[in-house]
């Protein structure tokens, strides 16, 4: 049986595998090696995963064996088989066929009990597999499965599944039949229990049921090639009783077991063998062995056949097909190479003709072929390919060449070769490229352009000819240009340009520069000391240069000879002056004045200008100056050279000038005294006659000028100092420093001085504005002088000018001594006061002494005895006694009355209003006795009446009676009736009658339903809209509630507006009472949300319609969201034109039907649209047929429900209503105490539901009758339904066999068969026409056809030269490239990137390199101690983020400082706004007094007139006198004086502002609010100067109207109070402020010192930015070498670091600006807080100015009592005349 098979599957593999005829062997095909067993030699190779008795000695049974007697058994396997010494041997080796005696006595045999066993086979080479062959000893396996490998292992491939249930075992995996031959399916016809023993499985691997077309296809191939089979078996077969009994007994009979395993294959050589030798080390003795190792044939090589020989690689290795053998071909290498390779790309590229190429040519030739001479050869056109001479060396440069020397290989037009020929880099030229382009130079090999580019600026290179030098590169400059690229200015020159010369000169000016070197860039010069400007032309702010006479020496500071004096002269504000300094020195004939010189600036030579007035008639004759020095002069010193002759000068005075110059320069030295001597010899020559006993000169100063033509500026004899000099003495620039007042100085001078000023003073000189006495910290730059205040001197404004004095902040006041009185129009500088003559007094010795009047003719004062003091000039009494007034002190003052005139019993008495004015109850301004009944009558004050002033008026309230009670007025916002006493409370104010529709205890709110402002009287009528205001808050349509102060209603939910009148918006329909309705509108089909307010109509888009523009627009209908359409109605029957928005049916009118109205409704007759109505009867007859139709429509559907659900559920409610009726008669029968009347209701009931069951079921037969009768005629309709069916069928076959008769008869007859015949003839013509055209027409298809085949070929003609050596030229590249690759050094690309050679293994090597990691599995490259450029560019990150982090940390600092300044800057409006209130209380203090002294001037004026009226009579007379008399001053001098002292107290303390504001000076924003509070003191003080004016005036004027005076003096006294008071918090806010202002002055000097460390660190940061710029740079360098070698990560990390850097050095650089603007800032501030200290120090002047004023006027006011009694004396004097009168 089993060689049977073995027959049958060896001649279908002969069949199937169609085999190439084997009588030609291997020469005219295919061929391949005898197949065989591939088990037989190969034991060791063959191996089981388990194996009975392979441990020790184990039981087996056998099932097919339970009949005999013996059947259990025992396996060892240790041992091999032996049939005579060991048969218990069950080896895997057994399996193997041997044809043996014993075959069947021997098997292999697994483990019982073990499902899971495989059987693996490891062949040594790669084999064709075709079948496999397995007998079993027991029961084949329930499943297993066939596996394959083609990679020695690596990979495995399933062949065949094979189960007894395929489904359960092997789920998922197909049963179908084979369809291809790679299909992986399982099958079960091997896996039966059956039978029990020698049951066989065959697996072929090419199942012969399926055809192959190409054996030699890859996929058949691969199918067949093995390196290791493996046969696993996955379930053992049983009988079951494993499931009942798991002992192990039971397990001994169940195992696998296979006596022979076959695997037929045979050596794979891909049919380039015939046969297969042994592979090394395999035996090849063994018979029937099949050997692994080819031998091949064909030009083949290799264990399988599978790569082609040596040499032989022209075509690529194929398998042999066939009658093709696919031999290897032999490459051609011009006999220059005897090796080579197949490339595939070569062989595609060559049309599949040749890929061969050959390796390592020889005789410097390269190429495919070795057809081409390598570089740096060419080939030589006179010799052939294959001359070993045939490539000679190139000659060309290997600094200037292309790739170090390469010329071109050979000829070839078509690309401009020449052989031999140098190719030069781009900047190189010349036959062997061995020299430089112009405008390039430096040969260089390195330089991969050969030449760099001449590196010239373009600027600073002269145009027109070469750039630079060819060999070193120096470039051509222009004429004040220099360097090696052209790009720097000369020494002395700056901005380099294209211009002609190329830069410009400096320019630096010669006496405020240092030198003449400026910044190339900038052209800032070095200036000296505070000059600023790129010239240093300029001074800083704050700073002069000095005129020529600025070294000025007043005459009258000097040392006077014997008989000199001074002579001051007065300053006149609006005239210039003509002299300096205060005055002159008045020096006579033979008089000497001495100077003292000790501030030479800068040794020179000076000339000497003597400044005089000569007020005699004629020259002065002669003047003697000596130079007086301290001792000899060095000959080394700048004035070695001067001889004592130089140091003595003689000169004459001329009469009509005002100044001289010595004719001689003096030398002087620098930090040298001096004394300086003039002698005036005498006034006129001695030979002319002259009285010149009295001879004067009034001397002004003399002033040392710098001789310019000493100067080195103008004497150094460049063209500079030459031109210098002669614009000096052009413009007279010397002239402008002789004469006092200065003419307008010409530009040029005015540069020229500044130029002297600098070098003579190093510098600027400061203007050092005195504080006080100047406008500004800022002078004139030109001479240095500061403006001035009024009647302020002196070039730094430092003192008063002659004939002023009190030097303040604001300036000096005029001394103003009295042209009658002083000795001279000079006062004291201090005081002011002027020199009196004898008799008179005052600081202008302008006034009488004590007691007296009248100045010059002073009288004594006449002060009726109460006072001894009076107006100096008026004579009017001051301060009278025995509280008496007026200018004599007449009259008793307010709160008094009596008359003082009269004598003893007559003193001024207090009013008794009810008590007197010093007892804190009195309440009249006046009082006065009445003649008729001699009662005292009292003038009460506002809010009091009564006879003496004890009650309160109406309007007021309180308890005057009680002591230190008053009257108030009623806080009732101004709404009662003052002249009602009922309007409010007399006791406790309550408001009582609130007028203007006002409430509440003040009557300050509006009553309830009433809005606006209490205070202000508009309280009106709430006006509430009653429809869109909540009901709640209405009583009736007219009267709502609102707010108070608004009149903002109360509105229902969605209405707006203050009276409720509007909806809000997107909500309408305010009349329906309930508040805002939404309007809905739809959002796509709308214009806006919002509708009209009334109709609630939204704005619909076109095409749309409906209130809220849901449906279509109007006379439209239909869905808008889909479709709208017209309504298409005839307007002759319509009603309205817009049809049903739903259907579209029209609305027609009476008597008009159909969907668009235009026919005659049923009922009407006519023709449209005359439609009239039927007669009556149809109406009658209508309305029968209509309800014949509505009932038989009510059966139709009650039949089709019948139909549809039963007779039940017709019923199905009256059902439920019976069921329910019968459960409630149930109820009540169960009910234990059924009442009769229960009883009665049952049976009511019962009835009832008797008489509705009767009438159901007679319902019910009715219905099924019916039913019955519809069920027929449905039965009817559906036959008479099919009869039609029937006959319609009919009349289609009777139709076709119409038709087809009407063709027989056509065609039968002529015409017809000739109209058939003439219409094939016509289709038959169109098509040949058309043919024709497609291959005649010249447009025609054929012809494009052809058009186009030809272009493509000659395309193709054309272009395939082309492409080939394209193809050759990008072949030679890669293998350039190839070869460059194979140079390429990873161990210097690792040093210069990682920082360590690249030969160190990653372990060893601490910087890593390519491809190492670190323990964490990332890359590592660099490190610590790493100066490679991944190191270098990660340390410069590191830093910038260091200095990033200290920016931060700054910038955080001065955000702090400015939130801390902004404090006091909070602070300081505070005190600002409290000092404003205090200044505004002032003003109004002040405005009352001003009102009432106006009064009181008009009250005197009428009384002085009323008593100088002659004719007067005595009782009227009387009657003033004792209305004055009655009056009284308020306060007696001591009060008032001590009023004084606190003001004058008040003001002192104020005197400490300065003090405390120096600590201030860096913080600007509270000095600015400070100051303001110091102006708004300052005009308070002036307030009170001017209260305190008035009131000096009121109290001259007191014995004429005092009664007014009492009151507003009452009032200053008050607002004085609040003044003092307002000071005082003041000055403790002031103290508070200075303690935080000491802070900020600590927190600002933190500031400069964090400044100054900002500094530091951006200096540091710049220098660590630069550095890391330059690392940058150099990795950058680096990077680039590595570039093209480094993969793509590192690649991007060096970019994104690259990114970083430059982010990071933008960063700093912002930070940088940042703290250059923070420390420009801090500069401003400090500015502006030492100008305002500055200011404030004026401020304090003028306080001291003002005490100074106010202590004058109390000592003013003490003689107002003295004047007082003065007016009584004299009024006395009047009462005493008038009496004597007959």
């Amino acid at each position: 049986m089993r060689a049977f098979l073995l027959l049958f599957i060896c001649v279908l593999a002969t069949s199937n595998a169609q085999e190439p005829d084997h009588a030609h062997g291997c020469t005219y095909g295919s061929c391949y090696p005898a197949t065989g067993d591939l088990l037989v030699g190969r034991e060791k190779n063959l191996k089981a995963s388990s194996t009975c008795g392979q441990r020790r000695r184990e039981p087996y049974c056998i099932v097919s064996h339970l009949q005999e007697e013996k059947k259990c058994f025992h396996c060892d396997s240790r041992r091999p088989y032996d049939p005579s010494s060991n048969t218990m041997s069950h080896g895997i080796e057994n399996v193997i066929t041997t044809f043996k005696e014993h075959r069947k006595k021997s098997w292999w045999q697994s483990e019982n009990g073990k499902s899971d066993v495989y059987l693996q086979l490891d062949l040594e080479a790669e084999f064709h597999f075709t079948h496999l062959i397995m007998a079993f000893k027991t029961f084949r396996p329930a499943g297993m499965l066939i596996e394959r490998s083609a990679d020695f292992g690596r990979t495995w491939q399933v062949y065949r599944y094979f189960a007894h249930d395929c489904d359960s075992i092997f789920p998922g995996i197909s049963q179908s039949p084979l369809r291809k031959i790679d299909d992986v399916i399982c099958e079960s016809r091997y896996s039966d229990i059956e039978p029990s023993t020698e049951g066989e499985v065959i697996y072929r691997v090419l199942e012969p049921a399926i055809r192959i077309d190409d054996p030699y296809s890859p996929s058949i191939q691969n199918q067949l090639k093995i390196t290791n089979l493996r046969v696993n078996f996955t379930k053992l077969h049983t009988l079951g009783d494993n499931l009942l009994d798991s002992r192990p007994e039971i397990k001994e009979k169940y195992y696998y077991a296979m006596y022979e395993l076959v695997v037929r294959g045979n050596c794979f050589c891909y049919g380039h063998a015939s046969e297969c030798a042994p592979i090394e080390g395999i035996r090849g003795d063994i018979e029937g062995m099949v050997h692994g190792r080819c031998v091949c044939k064909h030009n083949t090589n290799g264990l399988n056949c599978e790569k082609c020989d040596d040499f032989y690689n022209d075509l690529p290795w194929r398998p042999a097909e066939g009658r093709n053998t696919n031999a290897c071909k032999k490459c051609n290498c011009n006999s220059h190479s005897n090796k080579c390779h197949f490339d595939m790309a070569v062989y595609l590229a060559m049309g599949n003709v040749s890929g061969g190429v050959c390796d390592n040519c020889l005789h410097n030739t390269v190429g495919r072929n070795c057809e081409t001479c390598k570089p740096f050869y060419y080939q030589d056109p006179t010799r052939d390919i294959r001359d070993p001479g045939v490539c000679v060396a190139c000659d060309c440069d290997p600094d200037g060449s292309l790739n170090g020397g390469i010329c071109d290989g050979h000829d070839d037009p078509s690309l401009g070769m020449i052989a031999g020929q140098c190719r030069c880099k781009d900047y190189v030229e010349g036959q062997r490229c061995d020299k430089c382009k112009p405008g390039f130079y430096g040969l260089s090999a390195n330089d991969p352009r050969g030449c760099q580019p001449c590196k010239c600026e373009p600027r600073g290179t002269v145009s027109g000819g070469p750039q630079c030098d060819p060999v070193s590169g120096d470039c051509f400059c222009k004429r004040l240009v220099t360097g090696h690229s052209c790009n720097q200015c000369l020494p002395e020159h700056w901005a380099l340009s294209h211009d002609a010369s190329g830069c410009r000169g400096c320019d630096c000016d010669v006496g405020g520069a240092t030198d003449n070197q400026c910044s190339m860039e900038t052209g800032q010069c070095p200036c000296r000391s505070h000059m600023i400007g790129r010239q240093c032309n300029q001074v800083e702010p704050g700073y002069f240069f000095m005129a020529l006479d600025h070294y000025i020496y007043e005459a009258e500071k000097s040392k006077f000879g014997q008989g000199s004096t001074f002579e001051e002269r007065e300053y006149q504000p609006n005239r210039a002056t003509s002299w300096t300094g205060s005055g002159f020195a008045r020096v006579p004939e033979g008089g000497t004045l001495e100077f003292a010189i000790n501030n030479i600036p800068y040794s020179t030579e000076y000339d000497v200008l003597i400044r005089y007035e000569l007020q005699m008639p004629r020259d002065w004759e002669e003047v003697r100056v000596l130079m007086i020095r301290p001792g000899p002069i060095p000959t080394s010193s700048p004035c070695g050279n001067t001889i004592p002759a130089d140091d003595q000068l003689t000169v004459s005075l001329p009469t009509g000038a005002r100044f001289v110059v010595l004719p001689h320069t003096v030398c002087l030295e620098k930090g040298v005294s001096y004394k300086l001597r003039v002698e005036f010899i005498r006034y006129a020559d001695r030979n002319i006659i002259l009285s010149s006993s009295n001879a004067f000169v009034l001397v002004d100063s003399i002033a040392l000028l710098p001789r310019y033509s000493s100067l080195e500026m103008f004497t150094a004899g460049d063209a500079a100092s030459v031109t210098r000099k002669q614009n000096f003495e052009r413009y007279r620039c010397h002239e402008t420093g002789k004469s006092v007042s200065r003419p307008q100085m010409s530009e040029a001078c005015a540069k020229l001085i500044t130029s002297m000023s600098a070098l003579i003073n190093d510098g600027a000189l400061p203007c050092e504005c005195d504080s006080q006495g100047s406008l500004s910290s800022e002078c004139d730059i030109r001479g240095g002088q500061c403006r001035c205040k009024p009647n302020v001197s002196g070039r730094r404004c430092d003192k008063c000018a002659p004939g002023a004095y009190g030097f303040g902040p604001s300036g000096c006041k005029l001394c103003e001594c009295s042209l009658e009185g002083s000795q001279s129009r000079f006062c004291d500088q201090r005081t002011g006061q002027c020199p009196c003559q004898p008799g008179a007094f005052g600081q202008r010795c302008d006034g009488c002494q004590g007691g007296h009047w009248g100045f010059p003719n002073c009288s004594p004062c006449q002060c009726n005895g109460q006072t001894e003091e009076c107006h100096q000039r008026t004579g009017a009494c001051l301060n009278c006694r025995g509280n008496t007034a007026g200018d004599k002190c007449e009259r008793c003052t307010n709160g008094y009355h009596g008359n003082p005139l009269l004598g003893l019993g007559s003193q001024c008495r207090p009013c008794p209003c009810p008590d007197g004015p010093s007892s804190g109850r009195h309440f009249a301004a006046t009082c006065y006795q009445d003649n008729r009944n001699q009662q005292v009558v009292c003038n009460c004050n506002q809010g009091y009446t009564g006879s003496r002033c004890e009650e309160c008026a109406p309007g007021y309230y309180g308890n005057p009676s009680q002591p230190g009670g008053r009257c108030q007025s009623c806080r009732c916002s101004n709404n009662i009736d003052l002249s009602d006493r009922g309007a409010c409370d007399s006791r406790t104010g309550q408001c009582l009658k609130c007028l203007y529709n006002t409430e509440g205890p003040d009557c300050g709110v509006c009553k309830s339903g009433y809005y606006g402002d209490a205070s202000r009287r508009n309280c009106r009528k709430c006006t509430c809209y009653f429809l869109g205001t909540e009901r709640s808050q209405c009583q009736s349509r007219d009267e709502c509630v609102c707010q108070r102060t608004t009149g903002q209603c109360q509105c229902l939910p969605h209405v707006i507006g203050q009276t409720c009148d509007h909806c809000a918006p997107n909500y309408w329909n305010l009349a329906s009472g309930r508040g805002g309705e939404p309007c809905g509108c739809d959002p796509n089909n709308a214009y806006t949300s919002a509708c009209n307010e009334f109709t609630g109509q939204c704005q619909c888009r076109p095409g749309f319609g409906g209130k809220t523009c849901t449906d279509c627009q109007e006379n439209h209908w239909g869905n808008p969201k889909v479709l709208c359409r017209a309504c298409d109605c005839d307007p002759r029957g319509i009603e309205t034109s817009q049809c049903d928005r739903v259907s579209g049916h029209c609305a027609c009118r009476q008597g008009v039907s159909g969907v668009r109205c235009d026919q005659c409704a049923r009922g009407f007759s006519g023709t449209f649209p005359d439609c009239k109505p039927c007669h009556q009867c149809f109406g009658d007859w209508d309305r029968i047929v209509q309800d014949l139709a509505t009932r038989t429509k009510a059966l139709t559907d009650r039949a089709k429900e019948l139909q549809t659900t039963g007779l039940t559920r017709a019923f199905e409610r009256k059902f439920k209503d019976l069921e329910g009726k019968l459960a409630q008669a149930r109820e009540i029968v169960n009910a234990r105490n059924s009442t009769a009347e229960a009883v009665t209701i049952l049976m009511g009931m019962i009835e009832e539901l008797r008489g509705q069951i009767g009438e159901t079921t007679e319902t019910l037969n009715q219905l099924e009758g019916d039913l019955t009768a519809v069920q027929d005629s449905n039965y009817e309709a559906s036959n008479a339904l099919s009869t039609l069916e029937r006959e319609a069928k009919e009349l289609n076959l009777n139709s076709d066999k119409m038709n087809r008769q009407l063709e027989i008869l056509k065609n039968s007859n002529f015409l017809g068969a000739y109209d058939s015949i003439r219409t094939s003839y016509n289709t038959s013509r169109d098509a040949e026409n058309r043919a024709n055209k497609s291959t005649t027409d010249i447009t025609s298809t054929v012809s494009k056809s052809s058009d186009t085949r030809k272009k493509t070929e000659r395309l193709m003609s054309e272009k395939r030269d082309n492409f080939n050596r394209k193809n050759a030229a990008n072949k030679r590249t890669l293998t350039d490239l190839n070869a460059k690759a194979q140079l390429l050094d990873m161990k210097k690309i690792n040093e210069k990137v990682c920082g360590a050679p690249g030969d160190a293994p990653c372990g060893d090597s601490p910087c890593g390199g390519a491809g190492c990691r670190d323990d964490e599995g990332k890359r590592h490259c660099g490190g610590l101690n790493c100066n490679g450029a991944a190191a270098v560019a990660s340390n410069a990150l590191d830093r910038s983020k260091h200095a990033e982090n200290e920016l931060n940390k700054a910038m955080e600092i001065v955000e702090d400082l400015f939130k801390q300044v902004a404090d006091a800057k909070t602070k300081a409006q505070e005190a600002k706004s409290k000092a404003q209130a205090a200044l505004e209380k002032a003003s109004d203090a002040k405005k009352k007094v001003d009102h009432s002294n106006n009064d009181l001037r008009d009250l005197i004026k009428q009384i002085r007139e009323f008593l100088m009226l002659e004719g007067a009579d005595p009782d009227s007379i009387e009657a003033v006198a004792n209305r004055v008399l009655e009056l009284s001053i308020p306060a007696s001098p001591k009060q008032i004086r001590h009023l004084a002292d606190e003001i004058k107290d008040r003001v002192k303390s104020l005197s400490n502002v300065d003090a405390i504001l120096e600590q201030t000076q860096n913080d600007v924003r509270k000095a600015e609010q400070l100051l303001l509070d110091a102006k708004k003191a300052r005009n308070k003080a002036e307030g009170v100067k001017d209260t305190a004016v008035s009131v000096k005036q009121a109290l001259n004027d007191a014995g004429k109207a005092q009664a007014a005076a009492e009151k507003a003096i009452e009032k200053a006294r008050k607002d004085i109070g609040l003044t003092q008071n307002r000071l005082a918090q003041i000055q403790s806010e002031t103290t508070a402020q200075e303690r935080d202002l000491d802070n900020a002055m600590d927190r600002l000097g933190d500031l400069g010192r964090q400044i100054e460390a900002l500094k530091t660190k951006r200096a540091n940061n710049s220098l660590d930015a630069a550095r890391a710029e330059e690392t940058a740079t150099m990795a950058r360098e680096k990077a680039n070498e590595a570039k093209e070698i480094l993969d793509g990560e590192l690649s991007d990390k060096y970019r994104s670091v690259q990114g970083l850097m430059d982010n990071k050095a933008k960063t700093m650089q912002e930070a940088k600006q940042k703290a250059e603007l923070l420390r420009d800032e801090a500069k401003e501030l400090l500015k502006d807080a030492q100008d305002k200290l500055q200011r404030l120090a004026e401020l304090e002047k003028d306080y001291e100015e003002n005490q100074r004023v106010l202590e004058g006027k109390a000592r003013q006011l003490d003689g107002l009592e003295d004047k007082m009694k003065a007016i009584l004396s004299a009024i006395n004097k009047k009462i005493l005349i008038y009496n004597t009168c007959q």
